[in-house]
């Protein structure tokens, strides 16, 4: 009975302890931004009085002389005892240390990039720009990034743990703000092109300002992203928060920017030639900047693509998934259009532009989404044997099939209940297919969707249980090799389904090679690497390639104990 009472302290202290560091940096973290709120109020005052600090704000001075001396000195001392406890190594592999760190580091970041550039993006075409807040705000929290970023690279009292947040943060903020900064550039370059004119903006601004403007942030985030991204290291980081990171915003958000650019390209070039309602200058004014859109989105896409090559397959493959998925969204979303426009057609043969120019939005997002949609989800090329269904496969046509046949249960819902009050009601207000066309179009849609996924599901589920088991219990294979380690990875995947983790050798330039014994060609290397694990039954193993790693071949396969 004994026994049973360290356990019990000991959990007892761990709780007080992770209590304990949560406060802590909680603490720290609200002290931090307090101090940097009233350093800032007071730069700012001095920028635009001179030396006159108390003028006819007093409410605002003595805010930030209370933030500035009250939570500058506390979050200096309580940083003090934090930093002093990053000695034991406990304390630096906290999650709390990383968090904090992250935080700080994304707000500071945002902070002080959005003042400065807006800063800069004041002084073009005003008479009198505001700098004094943006400057003061800047220069503040620039000062508490450099700090955070000097710690979050120290040497020694780094975070163990959420080492890439920072990375990533800086990553994804410096691309969103430079990608949409970009879109507003060339769509303002565009539109004058198109529309042979040049626009003045409410505040009598000349259009090319506004361009200026938009170049600047465009200018600033790109930097951003690329210290992050490149010189940072942030694309050589093989963790899950990178890979989530890419597929995110690089597939899935610059996919639906692309797409939805590209929908608004061919429905209004298919409004010029087959609905000229308009007149032509009201009609072409989204086509600037559904052109930049389409241009920036696939560019960011294209990018990130090439890039989740020279990553692991799981990443490949899900990148693949997700823009098979916007693509299929685009183009069901088209069909339903369509449907919806079609019957508006056959209850109203004289319907008006309406009508028409709903037909063609269906048409121009089928136009664009469907074409995407078979390069990626290629329906000609289908697994036929259940070895050659990739891994998160069926995750993939269970959620589609979930969420189009929840689509379509609400789209039958509504039909239904236009149904009953069409019959129990007053028949006024149109037809009942008029009522009824938007829903069933949608209805249509989505049952295909559904119908579609539910179908190669039902034919993946039937192979996997006909075929025999797997004769592979590999679930983790660590790879030590010099030479380019994607085709074995992919190839080790590939076959036995296990999670590859590459180790490059330090070694590799001062190896010669053997002249007895050498390496195989990369395609007979990896037949040799998968005839040498096909007999192991470990869960994990070492596989190391070299010609010091062993015999003949130069391959050694080291089966490895799982732990207990």
């Amino acid at each position: 009975m004994t026994f049973q009472v360290p356990t019990t302290i000991s959990a007892a202290g761990s709780a007080q302890l992770t209590l304990r560091r949560l406060i802590l940096y909680v603490l720290l973290f609200a002290l931090v931004v307090i101090a940097a709120v009233g350093l800032s109020g007071l730069l700012e005052r001095l920028f635009r009085t001179g030396a006159v600090l108390a003028s006819t704000d007093v409410a605002g001075v003595a805010r930030s002389l209370a933030f500035t001396l009250i939570g500058g000195p506390l979050a200096a001392l309580l940083w003090w005892v934090v930093w002093k406890r990053l000695d034991d190594g406990a304390e630096r592999s906290s999650v709390g240390w990383g968090l904090y760190l992250s935080a700080v580091y994304a707000v500071s970041l945002m902070a002080s990039v959005t003042a400065f550039l807006g800063m800069a993006a004041s002084f073009i075409g005003r008479a009198e720009p505001q700098w004094y807040s943006p400057l003061s705000g800047g220069l503040v929290w620039a000062g508490i990034f450099v700090w955070h970023r000097w710690m979050w690279r120290h040497p020694v009292k780094h975070p163990v743990h959420l080492e890439d947040v920072p990375a990533v943060i800086g990553s994804v903020f410096g691309l969103v703000v430079g990608a949409v900064a970009a879109i507003t550039a060339l769509g303002g370059l565009l539109d004058v092109a198109i529309r042979g004119y040049i626009s003045l903006t409410p505040g009598g601004d000349a259009w090319w300002q506004s361009v200026l403007r938009a170049m600047v942030w465009a200018i600033g985030g790109s930097i951003v992203w690329r210290w992050h991204w490149l010189r940072g290291g942030g694309r050589k980081l093989d963790t899950t928060l990178v890979d989530v990171a890419l597929i995110g915003v690089g597939i899935f958000a610059a996919g639906i920017t692309a797409l939805g650019g590209a929908g608004v390209v061919v429905f209004v070039l298919l409004r010029t030639a087959f609905d000229p309602g308009e007149p032509m200058n009201e009609l072409l004014a989204p086509l600037g900047p559904a052109m930049a859109a389409a241009a920036v989105g696939a560019l960011v896409w294209r990018y990130h693509r090439v890039s989740g090559a020279h990553r692991s397959v799981a990443t490949r493959r899900a990148s693949r998934l997700v823009t098979s998925g916007v693509a299929l969204a685009a183009a069901a979303s088209g069909v339903g259009v369509v449907i919806n426009a079609s019957l508006a057609v056959a209850v109203s043969p004289l319907a008006g532009t309406g009508t028409r120019t709903l037909l063609l939005g269906g048409i121009s997002s089928l136009i664009v989404g469907g074409p995407v949609w078979w390069r990626a989800w290629r329906p000609t090329r289908q697994p036929r044997t259940a070895d050659s269904i990739p891994p998160g496969r069926r995750v993939y046509l269970v959620a589609f099939f979930g969420i189009s046949a929840v689509v379509a249960l609400i789209a039958l819902l509504v039909i239904g209940y236009r149904l009953f009050e069409f019959l129990l009601g007053e028949v006024t207000g149109g037809s009942l297919l008029d009522r009824i066309r938007t829903p069933l179009g949608l209805l249509v849609a989505a049952g295909f969707v559904a119908a579609y996924h539910f179908a190669l599901w039902r034919r993946e589920h039937v192979l996997a249980a006909s075929s025999p088991p797997r004769a592979h219990t590999v679930d983790q294979v660590t790879l030590v090799t010099a030479s380019s380690p994607e085709p074995l990875s992919k190839a080790i995947t590939d076959v036995t389904g296990a999670k590859v983790t590459v180790w490059r050798r330090a070694d590799a330039a001062q190896e010669k090679p053997p002249t007895d014994g050498a390496l195989p060609a990369e395609q007979e290397l990896v037949e040799h690497v998968l005839n040498a694990i096909a007999g192991v039954t470990a869960k994990r193993i070492l596989l190391v390639i070299g010609p010091a790693a062993g015999q003949g071949t130069g391959i050694d396969v080291i089966p490895l104990e799982t732990a207990r």
